[in-house]
């Protein structure tokens, strides 16, 4: 008898083990794994979509997946590519780069006629409730992880990231993908001062 328990006990708990992770019949099957994270909703998207491409990419602060030989002979620490990951940007293909230039010309344009309008505060700062007015003119507010602090400006358009600088003698913006670990408070496309 007692053999006869332990038998059926193996059996079920084999069955129990292989079974974990199936799919149970009746439910559809996705030909690709979904995103553990609902996609960002999407602003400051022009009214076409972008059909030239950039002629010439800028440089990327994102390391080849093959690595860079003359990363072997600088002087650093033997774990720093290890310490330095939460700085790293998600890739951009040409496509997500070109609408992402096209979003930036956007903000870029809005942020332009807060300048003319005048008003800056010390330092050529503008108010961050006049910077964030006119992000939010494009569609962009909390959900798309705006952040604005002391002329600085980002937001994730729900393709990229466009960040920059808005000054009374300055207007910059950056295209850039969102960081792995972004600085805590401040959306996904501001760069972690720390670590992890």
């Amino acid at each position: 008898m007692r053999l006869r328990r332990s038998a059926i006990a193996a059996a079920v708990i084999a069955t129990t083990m292989t079974a974990c992770g199936t799919q149970q019949s009746g439910q559809p099957q996705s030909a690709s794994p979904q995103p553990s994270y609902p996609p960002r909703p999407k602003c400051a998207q022009p009214a076409e979509t972008p059909t030239d491409l950039p002629t010439e990419l800028p440089s990327s602060p994102i390391p080849s997946a093959e690595g860079d030989r003359s990363e072997e002979n600088e002087d650093r620490p033997p774990n720093y590519a290890e310490n330095h990951a939460y700085r790293m940007q998600a890739p951009m293909a040409e496509a997500k780069r070109a609408q992402g230039e096209a979003s930036a010309k956007l903000i870029r344009n809005e942020l332009e006629k807060v300048r003319e309008e005048g008003g800056s505060g010390q330092y050529g700062v503008f108010t961050e409730e006049r910077i964030a007015a006119a992000l939010k003119r494009l569609g962009c507010g909390k959900e798309h992880g705006v952040y604005i602090g002391n002329g600085f400006y980002s937001v994730h358009t729900g393709v990229v990231c466009v960040s920059g600088q808005v000054r009374k003698d300055e207007l910059t913006s950056e295209v850039h993908g969102a960081y792995a670990e972004p600085q805590p408070g401040t959306g996904p496309c501001v760069e972690n001062r720390g670590g992890h």
